[in-house]
Formats: C-alpha cells, structure tokens, sequence
C-alpha cells in the first residue's frame, strides 16, 4: 500500500494536470489565429479570393484565408473581425457568394465531442481512475478491507524465535519476578502436562514496576526462553483519530497471535488504553479509547481454551488500569518488579559488562554497593558512561575510577569550572567536613565514602564513594 498524505495527493493531482496539458500541447496544440479590421483587411481579402470559409456568432466573424495574411507583424490562416452593425448585409452576402466563400454555422476548425470530452475532463478522468486504483490496492492488500481495512492492521513487531536471543541469562537482579514466569515458559513448552491435570495457564500476566526495573527485558526473556513468536506493541499505536481503528487493530493482532499460537503478545505502556473507564475526559461508548480497551477485554475473555496465546502487560501505575482488565480471565496473575538490591545490582552490572574488558580493580560488588536506589536502565547507562570516560581516557580497559568518575557525573552532574577563593574553599571544607563527621557518627547511617568540594551541577556537594573518608581541604 502506497502510504497516503495530502502532500502526496497533491503532487499527484498536480502531475496529472500536467500530463493534461502535455497531452493536449503535443496532440491538439492551439492554431494561430489573429484579429484584422473589418475594413479595409477582410473585404481587401474577400475582394481578392482569399477567403475560404467564415462564421459568424453576433457580431463576431471567424473564417480562415486560403494563404497566410500579415497583419501588425502577426501571420496566420485563421482570423477573426468584428462586423460594424451599420454594415450592408446584403452587399456582403453577395460579395461573399461571388467569390466562393463558404459559410458555416458553426465555427471552422471545432473540435470533436470526443476531442472536448478528453481534453476539458482529462484530469477529472484520470483522477478518478487514480482513486479506483489505490482503493482496490488497498482493498487487496487489507484483505477487502479498503483504505480503513488498511489502517486498522495492527502495527505490532513480530519477533520469531530463531531471531530472539534474549533469555533469562540475560535478567538479572530480579530472581522473584523471574520465578513466576519460568511457569508460564513451561507452559508453552508443554502444555498438555498441565491441561491432563485440569489446570488453565492465566491468560495474562501483568508486569508492573518503577520504570527501568526490566519489564520488557522480562517479556522478550519469556518469549526467548519459550522458543515462541512474540508480538510487541506499545499501547498507543493503537489509538487513531478515527473511532473504531484501535479496536480494529487489536482484533487483527489477536487474530495473528492466535494463528502463530503458540505465541504471546506484549504490551508496553498498558496505562494508555487500560485506565479506568468513565472519567472525567471520556466520551462514554463512542470514545475511542474506551472502545479499545474494550476490544482488549473482549479478546482476552474470548479465546479458546486450547489457544495458547499469553499476555503480557506492562505499566508502572497499575493504580489506574480498569478492574474488569485485572480480574481472574484476563489479567490473572501480577508480577510486581521491584529495584534491586546490592547482590542484584551486582549481577546486573556483571550482565552489562560481559563485553567490556575490565582493569583488576573493577570491583563489581564494591561498585554496586554505592549505587542504592538505581534500577537496570539506570546500571547499564553507568556502564556506558564509564566505557565512554575509559575510552577518552586512552584507557585499554575500564577501571574502577571510570566507574567511580561516571557515577559522580550521573549523579551529581558534570564538574563545574568556578574560581573558588581561599577563604571561600576553607569555608566549604569545613561545611562538607561536618557533613562527613555526621555521617560517621549516627548509627546506621550509610558509611560515608568520599568528600568533595568540587563544584558540581548547580551546587557544591558532599557525595559519597568507595575510597577511605578523606575531608577536603583548600
């Protein structure tokens, strides 16, 4: 299907009117024709035999000369005068029946009905066989849908299994998220030992958590370690403007799922079309958000027992998301991802890090220990950062002070080059001194690691590493 725009309209309907043109330009150019004066040209040319045929609408008399006549420098065979209204009409009929001149009643040289059809309607024609084309394109290709068949194909990847290479060796830090959906994986794998027990695998799973934490890392693991299709979408490629495309795009990527079973569908962002219903900016049933959600609904309750389709949502408010999508039948079983911990972050750091070559002194665990609160996005863009500082550094391999540098940078910001006085660094040291003794002295305080005055982001701040507690001084 050609994709559709009204700047590619345009340049069609343009490029017909010039082919219009063109076409009548090389196939029916214009004659030349000039005006001369009803006296003393015309009669001197009827007087002389020159006139070969006229017709005359009121007024005006249009003929053509037997030769070319010059008048004001113009030359042609076709003319046209204007007959004075206190003229003799019988002296010129006379005039011109002696000498031969033929008299029509319709102008000389009129162009054909066929001729004015194809050459006045030309575009019109070949903009309705334009039409006619791209919609049976379109139909063809939507599966006799037409141009809105065409829109409401859904627009999720297909991922197939020989090309996925993500599986649970690659997730990390999350091992209680990972234990719930190892079931799910053996049951794609092999379902038949579930179902001659009688047990139904949920029909979805939702994943929800900070963002960052590794939802759809998670998702594409399951699928990786399923051998299976996997469908991936975000919730918001399915609303259009045009109330109806999104239903209509979730029962097409349903329908695929179904027909690639065993499969599974992932969609990201399921908060854009899965909140409640009936607040305060819907428009009821006709909104088209609700309508897909609706759709959702209905495919989920809708499958066949045997159809061994999983969904697998992912949001980070799953506060908001509608209870008819979170009840037993549809979105059976929540898997809550949480932040790691300090052995988590470690392991995450160790599964970014297997292609970069590390110095001896790269401890992995000492660096996850100053990196609390940070989530597997977060980790992997403090690799990168370090990779990137090592190499500006010239550095073979990446060390732990790249690792300690890009944290800082990530944190606090990058340096700031300000001219600080002595007095005013003085100042400073003591300030962020007193900060470090504090951080020492209270039980259960994090272990203060480093101190520094180095001005950083929009303030100078107090951070904490893993060298020995050293006070800054000017």
């Amino acid at each position: 299907m050609i994709p559709w725009s009204p700047r590619r309209f345009i340049t069609i309907l343009l490029a017909l009117f010039v082919l219009n043109w063109l076409i009548v330009a090389v196939f029916a150019p214009p004659e030349d024709q000039i005006k001369v004066p009803y006296n003393p040209t015309f009669l001197t040319q009827v007087r002389a035999g020159n006139v070969k045929e006229i017709s005359a609408s009121g007024n005006t008399v249009k003929g053509e000369f037997e030769k070319k006549v010059t008048y004001k420098d113009d030359s042609a065979t076709r003319f046209e005068t204007e007959f004075p209204t206190f003229a003799n009409d019988r002296q010129l009929s006379s005039l011109l029946e002696a000498n031969d001149v033929v008299i029509s009643a319709e102008p000389p040289g009129e162009r054909s009905l066929l001729e004015t059809i194809l050459f006045s309607f030309g575009p019109t024609i070949l903009l309705v066989a334009l039409f006619v084309f791209l919609f049976r394109r379109a139909a063809a290709s939507a599966g006799g849908g037409g141009v809105l068949g065409q829109f409401g194909r859904s627009r999720a990847r297909r991922v197939e299994p020989a090309t996925q290479d993500v599986s649970f060796k690659d997730v990390a830090g999350i091992e209680e998220a990972e234990q719930e959906l190892a079931e799910v994986v053996d049951f794609l794998k092999s379902p038949d030992r579930y179902r001659r027990l009688g047990a139904r695998i949920p029909r979805g799973v939702l994943l929800a958590g900070a963002p960052g934490t590794g939802k759809t890392l998670l998702a594409r693991a399951v699928a990786g370690e399923a051998g299976v299709p996997f469908f991936s979408a975000s919730a918001s490629e399915f609303i259009e403007a045009i109330v109806g495309i999104g239903a209509s795009r979730v029962r097409d990527l349903f329908q695929q799922a179904k027909d690639s079973a065993p499969a599974i569908i992932f969609i990201d962002e399921l908060d854009a079309i899965g909140r409640s219903r009936g607040g305060a900016g819907a428009l009821g049933g006709h909104d088209e958000r609700e309508q897909t959600l609706n759709q959702i609904l209905t495919e989920m309750d809708g499958f066949d027992s045997d159809a061994n389709v999983i969904v697998l949502g992912a949001t980070n408010r799953p506060e908001v998301l509608d209870p008819a999508l979170l009840r037993p039948g549809r979105f059976d079983r929540r898997v809550f991802v949480q932040a790691p911990d300090a052995a988590g972050r470690a392991a995450i750091l160790r599964v970014h890090t297997r292609s970069v070559p590390l110095a001896d002194d790269a401890d992995l665990d000492r660096l996850a220990a100053s990196t609390p609160g940070m989530v597997g996005a977060d980790l992997a863009n403090l690799v990168n950062e370090a990779a990137l500082l090592a190499a500006r550094r010239n550095h073979d391999m990446v060390q732990y002070g790249d690792f300690a540098d890009a944290l800082e940078k990530i944190v606090l910001g990058a340096e700031r080059k300000v001219l600080i006085g002595r007095e005013d660094r003085r100042r400073i040291a003591y300030h962020e001194g007193g900060h470090a003794i504090v951080g020492m002295l209270t039980p259960g305080a994090d272990p203060v690691r480093k101190v520094s005055i180095i001005p950083r982001a929009m303030r100078v701040t107090c951070w904490m590493s893993d060298s020995a507690p050293v006070v800054a001084s000017p």
